[in-house]
Formats: structure tokens, C-alpha cells, sequence
């Protein structure tokens, strides 16, 4: 059995992101990018899959600039097999991506193919939905916990009122949450092995898919500033600024 994982570079978590002066974006030269937090999640699972012999192989595969290379040697020095890289410079919105990643598909024939349920920079959740829609896969969402056998895949996925298991047949798209498992560091030796490890290279002109966007951003702001709270004396002042200041009421 085959997986596929996907990754995106994205500013690191820990970092104040900063909007650019002109308002065109948010400011990323010189700032730490790492994996996506939900992908390194899914890498991490498909990694577990692979020492418990569930998996044969586990393909990394990531688009952008020639830096997501780094993001890629992250996934291989965890335990993944081989990367793809699809390089380009153009932006590229959730459904270019799933086009993208369904002609990888067509190549590779995974079994699964596992992604973040969101990268933590745009926050859409649409990739992994769109690319069950265009490849006409089962797919489990939110997945926080995955379980492989017989050619299906039962899926414990979080919902408003709990959780819901769902029981899929494969070839499946699952996307990953929180609480699905606690990513690795990789070990010193695994990152020298991971230097090693073969990284495909190719372009979206050679999968024969258009990344134009579909949309246009006009503006990025700061969210306003929260202003401070203020005590009250009585309920009969908290319901006058509800309804006369805050207009809530």
C-alpha cells in the first residue's frame, strides 16, 4: 500500500506574521517558514503506518518555490521515502492545488492520500475536499484517528456534537487534526539520511494544469486592536452599555 502526503511551507507558527506596508500581503522575507503544523501531522501518521507495515512507501510531495525543498527534506528525515517537488512561483489557491496534486495521483497510484486539514496561512479547508471531488475518492476529514486494513479505512473524525467513525473504502483522501498523534524530531542520523533521499522535480506545465488564481486579493489589514474592558456598578449599567454603547442588546 501506498500513501501520499502533501506539505506546504508556511510562516512558522511561532512568529508574529506582519502585514506588508503596501497592504498587498503579509511580510515574508526574513521570517522562519516551516512545515505547516497539520501537515507535519499527517507525515507523522503516515510514518506510523509505515513501521507498523500497514504502508509500503510514503511519497512527501509539496508546490511552491524552490525553498519547499527544505520543508520536503523535513517529511523525509521523519521516515518518509522519496519527495515530489512541483515548482513554480506563481501562487497557487486551494483548487490549483488539488488539480496539482490529482495529476500526481494519476502518476503515482497511492492508496491514500493524506493532507492538514488546513495550512494555518490562508486557513480555506478546501484542498483535501476538492481533491476527493476531482479525483471522485471516498474521504475522511478531521480524522483524529485513522485505522488501515482490507482495502477500507475507518476514519474517527471530530464533529460539532463528538466524534464520528466512518468506515470508507479506499483509494480515500483523509485530512488530519490536532489530535490525530504528536509529531517527531527528527533524529541527527534521519537528517543526514534525508540528504540523500530522492527528490522529484517537475512543474505544472508538465501536468498540464493552469495555477492562474481564481481569486484577487484587494487588501490585507491588522485585525483592529481589542480595546479594554471597563467595571460596572449594577446590572441596570452593564444592560444600559449593552444596549446603548455596545448595541448588542
Amino acid at each position: 500500500m501506498k500513501l501520499l502526503v502533501a506539505v506546504k511551507r508556511v510562516i512558522d507558527y511561532n512568529v508574529k506574521v506582519r502585514v506588508k506596508a503596501d497592504e498587498t500581503g503579509v511580510e515574508t522575507a526574513n521570517v522562519k517558514m516551516s512545515m505547516n503544523p497539520f501537515d507535519e501531522i499527517a507525515v507523522e501518521e503516515a510514518v506510523r503506518l509505515l513501521e507498523a507495515g500497514t504502508v509500503t512507501e510514503v511519497v512527501v510531495v509539496s508546490m511552491g518555490i524552490q525553498q519547499c525543498q527544505e520543508t520536503i527534506r523535513t517529511a523525509l528525515a521523519m521516515g518518509a521515502d522519496r519527495g515530489i517537488h512541483v515548482k513554480t512561483d506563481d501562487e497557487l489557491q486551494p483548487l490549483a492545488v488539488a488539480k496539482l496534486l490529482a495529476k500526481i495521483v494519476e502518476k503515482e497510484a497511492p492508496d491514500v492520500v493524506i493532507l492538514g486539514k488546513q495550512a494555518i496561512d490562508d486557513d480555506s479547508n478546501q484542498t483535501g475536499q476538492m481533491l476527493a471531488g476531482l479525483l471522485g475518492w471516498s474521504q475522511g476529514t478531521f480524522a483524529s484517528k485513522i485505522e488501515l486494513a482490507d482495502g477500507k479505512a475507518n476514519v474517527t473524525r471530530e464533529v460539532d456534537g463528538g466524534l464520528e467513525t466512518l468506515a470508507i473504502t479506499l483509494p480515500a483522501i483523509i485530512t488530519t487534526d490536532l489530535r490525530l498523534n504528536e509529531p517527531r524530531y527528527a533524529s541527527l542520523p534521519n537528517i543526514m539520511k534525508a540528504k540523500k533521499k530522492t527528490i522529484d522535480e517537475m512543474s505544472p506545465e508538465e501536468l498540464g494544469v493552469d495555477v492562474a488564481p481564481r481569486l484577487t486579493t484587494l487588501k490585507v489589514t491588522e485585525p483592529v486592536k481589542r480595546e479594554g474592558g471597563v467595571k460596572v456598578e449594577s446590572v441596570a449599567e452593564l444592560v444600559d452599555k449593552l444596549k446603548n454603547e455596545a448595541g448588542v442588546i
